[in-house]
């Protein structure tokens, strides 16, 4: 490098193609003091305004991902040709200037095929799917040949059936689907995620030269079409055709293996990947690792995982997963802890799968530790991970950071604003949720069945009856979602909540589930907590005729009959209980000191240090009552003012 940077001062020999050479030689460095060092040269004989030298220049800064230096360059230049206004074109696209590119986009004396295509692909890169289509129409509109780039990153990016058929009629048009293989796969994968196989059949039967990447488009879009037979059937005609398998052929089948809950078939597709030894590739091996992790076999996914010789963030990605979904997230903290370690940088799914976990939800400090992770690593903005830590926020009862994190969102969907209001709901704080859930119908966002679910919730723990009643009976004409049992419940709880008790049995009675065991176990519960005997014994002793698992109707009918001292009717309700195998469900405590979670039963009276608590207890009954409690509240506004 040193030797670079000296034939650079003392030659004489400036002459165009030495500067190129020097501009390749900095771009295979990837430099960007040796690129500011040329571009210094380059001033000093005035060869940066050269059309050549300087496309050259501004094509190495783009590569090194230097925006504002190439602006430089790009108004240094008196003559500008096509390729300047392409080049500086793709750079603003390359680092997310998107408004910027596109200013510039409509200032191009000329534009030719290349710069639609890089407009097009800067917006789909960047999520914006419909200024993309925007983009493909207004170049048909103008006449302008579409390539089979064109097309291809079109046939990337549709979001729905109706946009894929018109991309296949487009392609139909300007060039041929059958007779292009790079097009004819990008159909198949096009109609594969949005889950029409039928129609990627139908391309792929037509096509004239299939490749592997035909096969394994086919077999990925019978996958995400649900039809994981049709793909193993695929899978056993690409051999029969002589078409050998690769490592995305083997992942693909070994997840329709997982959906299909096909373990036998599974273990025999392992077999053949430890044959053509595809377990060394992480994409593979975390397909396996997943398998095993679903069906219960954690031990297999882990031993899996060690025999890895090399971790990567896919790898890692399963096996936190893998953890998380067999209860133990204490494991999943750990093997992120050890990954970092070892260098293996966490992604958004990582974060989304650890703060979605059990362990997080315990422990605030844990929690808010993850969330500085997620900042100190960018992904704070990615909406996936910004969903969780709004749930995790709102589960931990941290209501006001979990509305900080989801007013901050540059783009929310449809899961944000819910993860939202049904945070908010279960925290009483219904006038917020409601505020939300009309914020999200002024954004023009359509509410489905679970916003619905949280909206209820929150008028049921905030005490809004008539709110309540009001969209529960506008949700199938207003909003376009059916009443299911989840809706009904909330109802019943909210009006059993507010004492409305007969208008909650013929609720029930009414809908569509009156036969659900839980519409009126709440039904039961609400009239245990009003203390209205009479009904409570009414509705425990229909809960018994629908011979109900859940032991709260035994129990409070055994309870209605000691009251009334009918001892022999009491002993008949316990007998039944016991014969039908009901059990009473024991209500569990947990607290979290040290990351570690200690439960208690309700009957566990000395255990984990049972004297040490009792004392703790008995001596924050002293600060409560008495003269502990001026001592403490001067100690803490001490400490709170720094003193």
């Amino acid at each position: 490098m040193v030797n670079f940077g000296g034939s650079l001062r003392t030659t004489g020999r400036f002459s165009v193609s030495y500067f190129s050479n020097l501009i390749d030689r900095c771009l295979t460095l990837g430099s960007l003091s040796f690129a500011q060092s040329i571009h210094a040269h380059l001033v000093k004989t005035s060869l940066h305004r050269h059309t050549f030298l300087g496309n050259r220049l501004l094509g190495l800064y783009s590569g090194l991902g230097s925006v504002t230096p190439a602006i430089g360059v790009f108004h240094d230049i008196p003559d500008k040709n096509r390729f300047t206004w392409n080049i500086l074109l793709m750079a603003l696209l390359r680092t997310g200037c998107v408004e910027a590119a596109h200013e510039l986009f409509e200032e191009m004396p000329e534009r030719d095929v290349v710069s639609w295509n890089s407009l097009i692909s800067g917006y789909v890169s960047t999520g914006y799917v419909d200024k993309a289509f925007g983009v493909l129409h207004r170049m048909q509109d103008l006449g302008v040949k579409v390539s089979a780039f064109t097309l291809s990153i079109a046939a990337s990016c549709v979001p729905c059936p109706r946009q894929a058929k018109q991309v296949h009629g487009l392609i139909t048009r300007f060039g041929s689907g059958s007779s292009n293989t790079v097009l004819g796969n990008s159909l198949i994968d096009m109609y594969g995620r949005v889950g029409l196989a039928g129609y990627a059949s139908q391309i792929f039967r037509a096509m004239d030269n299939s490749d592997i990447i035909s096969w394994n488009s086919m077999i990925s879009a019978y996958g995400r079409s649900g039809c994981g037979m049709e793909a193993l059937e695929c899978f056993c005609a690409m051999r029969a055709a002589g078409f050998s398998t690769d490592e995305f052929t083997m992942s693909s089948v070994l997840n329709i293996c997982t959906d299909l809950e096909n373990l036998a078939k599974g273990e025999q597709l392992l077999a053949h990947c430890f044959k053509m030894g595809f377990l060394s590739n992480s994409i593979v091996s975390s397909a396996v690792i997943d398998m095993y992790s679903i069906f219960g076999r954690l031990d297999d996914a882990v031993r899996i995982f060690q025999g890895m010789p090399r971790w990567d963030s896919v790898l890692c990605n399963s096996m936190y997963s893998g953890y998380v979904r067999s209860s133990i997230g204490d494991e999943a903290i750990k093997l992120f802890v050890v990954a970092l370690r070892k260098s293996v940088m966490p992604t958004e799914f990582t974060f989304a799968t650890i703060l979605n976990s059990r362990t997080c939800f315990c422990s605030t400090d844990l929690g808010m530790q993850i969330h500085c992770w997620v900042c100190k690593t960018g992904f704070e903005a990615d909406m996936i991970v910004a969903n969780a830590l709004v749930d995790m926020y709102a589960k931990l009862g941290f209501v006001e950071s979990a509305m900080k994190i989801f007013s901050k969102m540059v783009a929310k969907d449809l899961v944000s604003w819910n993860t939202m209001i049904m945070g908010l709901a279960k925290n009483g704080q219904g006038v917020e949720a409601l505020r939300i859930f009309r914020e999200l119908q002024g954004n023009g966002v359509k509410p489905d069945r679970i916003t619905l679910v949280g909206v209820l919730l929150a008028c049921s723990y905030g005490h809004m009856v008539h709110e309540g009643k009001r969209i529960f009976s506008s949700m199938e004409k207003k909003y376009g979602v059916m009443r299911d049992l989840e809706h009904y419940a909330c109802m019943v709880d909210m009006m059993g909540r507010a004492g409305m008790l007969k208008e909650t049995w013929n609720i029930i009675e009414t809908s569509p589930h009156g036969h659900s065991l839980s519409l009126w176990n709440l039904l039961l519960n609400a009239c245990r907590i009003h203390g209205d005997l009479v009904f409570a014994t009414i509705i425990a002793e229909k809960l018994l005729d629908l011979e109900a698992r859940s032991a709260l109707p035994y129990l409070v009918l055994a309870q209605m009959y000691g009251v009334r001292g009918r001892w022999e009717s009491m002993a008949r309700v316990l007998k039944a209980m016991e014969d039908r195998g009901v059990r009473k469900v024991r209500e569990y405590s947990w607290i979290c000191i040290r990351n570690h979670i200690y439960v208690f039963k309700t009957d566990q009276l000395f255990q984990w240090e049972g004297k040490a608590v009792y004392s703790m207890l008995q001596l924050l009954d002293w600060v409560m009552n008495g003269e502990g409690c001026v001592h403490a509240e001067s100690t803490l506004y001490g400490d709170c003012c720094g003193e």
